[in-house]
């Protein structure tokens, strides 16, 4: 299954507030909204990248814990980015310093890019969608972002002001000065 794209405009304009609620009114859907304000409609994925985004999610928020300079997040958390899209990374981290300079309210989307995004291609997921997807991120803030290909055993890394670095089967990564301190160990992700 692939995603859904709806093209809205000019017939129907969504508020941010709108849109928030009709996220709400279909917990079930996974929607996101592009900057031209395209719905799209995210499909369940299968068994095998449920698991593995479950371990990423879980990694990243066991070192988040420890850490304690910022909070993870899973695949279901709404981020309003400055271009105005609504994206939902696969998993995602932000500073507890940025977290309360803006104290938004937590029953909405966070309205700001996070600083670290990833994303973990599915096998129905258009590999030139998540990149652009991935540089959506950099173009909105995010420090560092990491496209994580199973299918081709590659993990791209999206900075800004940079070139977009690809390994091929690393075992780990690092969040380097974003995350200090985190590696990822990929097992039972990449492979």
């Amino acid at each position: 299954m692939t995603a859904l794209i709806l093209n809205l405009s000019p017939t129907i304009e969504l508020t941010d507030e709108q849109f928030f609620q009709l996220c709400q009114n279909n917990r079930d859907l996974r929607l996101e909204r592009t900057a031209e304000g395209e719905l799209i409609i995210m499909p369940p994925t299968g068994w095998e990248s449920g698991n593995r985004n479950s371990r990423l999610t879980q990694r990243l928020g066991n070192w988040a814990d420890v850490d304690g300079t910022g909070l993870a997040f899973d695949s279901s958390t709404g981020f309003k980015l400055p271009n105005g899209a609504n994206r939902s990374p696969d998993a995602s981290w932000v500073s507890r310093e940025r977290l309360e300079a803006l104290n938004p309210d937590p029953a909405k989307f966070l309205p700001l890019a996070p600083d670290f995004a990833v994303e973990l291609r599915s096998a129905s997921d258009s590999l030139k969608t998540v990149q652009q997807k991935m540089q959506e991120y950099i173009d909105n803030g995010v420090r560092l972002g990491w496209l994580i290909n199973p299918q081709n055993q590659q993990v791209e890394i999206y900075r800004p002001g940079q070139e977009v670095e690809v390994l091929q089967s690393p075992t780990s990564l690092s969040g380097e000065d974003v995350l200090p301190g985190f590696i990822l160990d990929l097992a039972q992700i990449l492979s």
